[in-house]
């Protein structure tokens, strides 16, 4: 799916999209955004840069964990950053998080601009991921760092085999029609499988400059966080 129909998409499902990650993941998704949260590392008083942060849950969950340190959260959908909007309104956070209108191929912010810089479950969707690294890496400081957490499936083979029997066969209809759409999780459901593997991925990563710190998985594998550091 092209950037122009991925972003249509996210407008068309930004109503019920919290409800939607938590109500489809079990409430995982919270948990995954609390692990890769505390798992920050940055100067106190730093400033982190939170790609594709749609409704702000990360950004939000970031400051909470880290009540000295500021977020500047980019996404390309207004419709998402308006709910997001809302949320900062309503939890007092909008002296410490920015949210801007943006495309993550040609972020608008200065070289060597954030201590860090996260993404969740946002890359997979991003065809050019090649030119949305080299700009993370571009707007990093000097040894900032990287966290970006996706999907991938379960390593234990059984558990892998009944993960693929939820996630091809039943998660795609029930989250198209929670989402009120014909799509969007089956879009999801074929992005995660287009995605590479563990070991590609973290090659990518590398290739633009970054040298990989580590890789986490959460749940058994269903979620993974790569760390990285520009080198």
């Amino acid at each position: 799916m092209d950037h122009y129909r991925v972003k249509q998409m996210f407008e068309s499902i930004a109503f019920s999209y919290d409800f939607q990650n938590s109500f489809l993941s079990l409430g995982q998704d919270i948990l995954w955004r609390r692990t890769l949260a505390g798992s920050i590392r940055v100067p106190r008083e730093g400033i982190v840069l939170d790609l594709a942060t749609g409704t702000a849950e990360l950004a939000i969950e970031i400051c909470r964990r880290h009540p000295e340190m500021r977020v500047a959260g980019l996404d390309f959908s207004p419709r998402m950053l308006a709910i997001g909007q809302r949320k900062l309104r309503a939890k007092g956070l909008r002296k410490r998080i920015d949210l801007h209108l943006g495309d993550a191929r040609r972020l608008p912010f200065k070289a060597e601009s954030f201590d860090g810089a996260t993404m969740a479950f946002g890359i997979r969707n991003m065809e050019e991921r090649n030119e949305v690294l080299g700009e993370i890496y571009r707007v990093l400081k000097d040894r900032g760092r990287l966290w970006i957490m996706e999907f991938d499936c379960p390593d234990p083979p059984v558990l892998g085999r009944l993960y693929r029997l939820y996630f091809d066969r039943i998660l795609p209809p029930l989250g198209n029609w929670l989402s009120r759409t014909d799509y969007a999780y089956t879009h999801l459901m074929r992005s995660v499988h287009r995605f590479p593997g563990e070991n590609e991925f973290a090659r990518e990563i590398a290739a633009v400059g970054f040298k990989i710190l580590g890789v986490k998985r959460l749940a058994l594998g269903i979620a993974k966080i790569y760390r990285a550091v520009k080198a």
